[in-house]
């Protein structure tokens, strides 16, 4: 077995985790009305959008999902939280760096030690998330878990969610199709946005995301027999019906939106196992992007 399909797995023990962290209020974490931006990179960037959206929707302040390698540092936060699972990757780095004293700083990380700690106020380590595998699997989906609970959200249920999405079962014809598309809205675009990736990077197979009403201004001309099109939490009016019409295969949340990603991320590792791949170390990728 991969260590991406043990880390899938294991989510319900760290969403459990979280969960008790969050109760012990760790600092660093915003107050409600700070202006705050989150900067991440590829997972972690959508990571940051889901997390942006619920705040702004929990009336908690003004927040921006920035990646970092876009992020505006001469423009002024309360507060910047970097998402990194590893601590060193470049652009990270370099935006907190950006950052200096203006701001507040704080650090998600799965690695306690590392040239993130020295670049921020405060660090929230989440070692019991960290991952062998390159593909990130259960530290995003932990730290949601544990910034959904610091908004004050009832995540009491979301343990069972998610041993629920590891056995409940994948859309029927799940490695026949030829095209696979994820639709979410407000805070499940970043993870429509963040399925798409897990299928295109450990898979290597043809993968969009788009906002659910953005759909129907063109990326649904795709849609066909051989696709797939999942959507996180409720769709759009009339979508449905639309997307049904183009014969393709349609699957909709069953659970809480953030336990539908890791069916989708049991959908993506797979994929990879039938196609020959190793969901561990796809192609061209490494656990943190160092640049020189």
């Amino acid at each position: 077995m991969s260590h991406a399909s043990q880390e899938i797995a294991s989510q319900p023990g760290c969403w459990r985790t979280a969960i008790e962290l969050a109760a012990d209020r760790p600092a660093g974490l915003p107050a409600p009305g700070e202006r705050v931006a989150v900067i991440g990179c590829g997972t972690s960037w959508f990571a940051a959008q889901a997390y942006a959206a619920l705040r702004e929707r929990a009336g908690q302040g003004e927040t921006d999902a920035w990646a970092a390698s876009e992020f505006p540092s001469g423009r002024r936060y309360d507060r910047v939280i970097a998402i990194s699972r590893s601590g060193t990757t470049t652009e990270i780095l370099r935006a907190l760096t950006d950052v200096g004293s203006r701001s507040k700083t704080t650090a998600i990380t799965g690695v306690g030690a590392g040239p993130v700690r020295d670049l921020t106020d405060d660090v929230i380590t989440l070692d019991f998330a960290d991952e062998q595998s390159v593909v990130q699997t259960r530290f995003p989906t932990t730290s949601l878990v544990l910034l959904r609970a610091h908004l004050g959200e009832d995540v009491s249920a979301l343990p069972e969610h998610a041993e629920r999405a590891l056995s409940v079962p994948l859309p029927n014809d799940w490695n026949g199709f030829r095209q696979y598309t994820f639709l979410g809205a407000g805070w499940t675009a970043g993870l429509a946005n963040e399925a798409a990736l897990k299928v295109r990077e450990a898979a290597q197979a043809w993968s969009e995301s788009y906002l659910g009403m953005e759909y129907r201004h063109g990326p649904i001309a795709i849609a066909d027999v051989a696709s797939l099109v999942w959507v996180f939490g409720d769709a759009p009016h009339g979508l449905i019906d639309e997307v049904r019409a183009t014969g393709a295969h349609l699957e909709v949340s069953l659970l809480d939106p953030l336990a539908e990603l890791v069916r989708a991320q049991r959908l993506a590792i797979g994929l990879a196992v039938r196609r020959g791949l190793d969901p561990d170390a796809p192609r061209n990728l490494t656990r943190s992007v160092i640049l020189t």
